[in-house]
């Protein structure tokens, strides 16, 4: 079984934690203990940790992320952990050069024994492009060219030319070598149509929503991989937990989701999965509680109806 099929398997839903695995005010996370929380989660059986690639702290914004840059702090997680996925929700391409990305992806397969699931956006943050002298009105277009460059730098010297990065005439080829597929997913739309995601991607990452929008967006999905021709490919998605010491809590909104206790959120989930969602990244950031009293409670009394 490969580990993409652990967290992402039909008519089945499993959880995963985002980091930073804490509960903080503000945009900035203090990133205390996170190799051990990691390694707890792993022996909960949580199926993925996701690392969001967030380059600059925009303070209108509200949250800084991890704040290590992805590939070297997976890589970090890595080494402290064995098995769990280790999934990036999401790699900004407008913002990456192709031939830097696909390098760091098939450097990470080869060294975490193909652990890599790889989330991909175009990118939520207006202020970053000037940055990286990008223009906004191009985040669509990058993102495509970005996405097909990779698929064709992952062959043996390949042949690619690219409008925005650059070109390769067969001439030289990258290392190292990684044969097997890293699978794409591609976050929200990310300035594409949903039948080129249905398409071209290996699944879609979708942010937290009430139950009436995703039953349209979950059927939106499935008219998009009949049209295309495809059976299933995953869906995902992210949402906000407080996790309360009562576990019967009826749930109270918050940011992105919801406050409630263990019992509930079982239900929640539950009713998820019914609508078809394979796949939920649990981020605690407005926890109320410590992140290791959550992650406990979610490891005991949630995680063991979702294997």
């Amino acid at each position: 079984m490969t580990t993409f099929s652990k967290i992402a398997t039909k008519g089945k839903l499993t959880l995963g934690l985002v980091f930073p695995i804490e509960a903080y005010t503000g945009s900035i996370a203090k990133m205390e203990n996170q190799e051990q929380l990691a390694k707890r989660a792993e022996e909960l059986g949580f199926k993925a940790l996701w690392f969001r690639d967030i380059p600059f702290n925009d303070p209108n914004f509200g949250d800084a992320g991890q704040l290590y840059d992805p590939w070297i702090y997976m890589t970090h997680i890595m080494n402290h952990t064995k098995e769990i996925a280790l999934a990036t929700g999401s790699i900004i391409l407008p913002l990456r050069h192709p031939v830097h990305t696909v390098k760091s992806i098939n450097s990470l397969q080869i060294l975490s024994n193909e652990r890599l699931v790889l989330g991909v956006a175009s990118g939520d943050r207006p202020v970053e492009y000037p940055a990286f002298n990008q223009l906004l009105e191009n985040k669509s277009e990058l993102f495509r060219d970005s996405f097909h460059y990779i698929k064709a730098l992952q062959g043996n010297f390949p042949h690619y030319t690219s409008k925005f990065y650059g070109n390769t005439n067969g001439g030289i080829d990258l290392l190292p070598k990684y044969y097997k597929k890293t699978p794409m997913l591609v976050t929200g739309h990310s300035g594409q149509s949903l039948n080129w995601i249905a398409e071209h991607s290996d699944g879609w990452l979708y942010y937290p929503t009430d139950f009436k929008t995703l039953q349209l967006v979950m059927q939106q999905w499935r008219e998009a991989l009949s049209k295309n021709e495809e059976d299933w490919k995953p869906f995902m998605q992210s949402i906000y937990v407080d996790i309360t010491k009562d576990s019967y809590a009826k749930p109270t909104p918050i940011h992105l989701g919801l406050k409630t206790g263990a019992e509930y959120l079982n239900s929640h989930l539950k009713l998820l999965e019914s609508y078809g969602v394979n796949h939920v990244m649990l981020n605690l950031k407005y926890g109320t509680r410590s992140a290791e009293e959550m992650i406990e409670e979610i490891g005991e009394k949630v995680v063991p109806k979702f294997f």
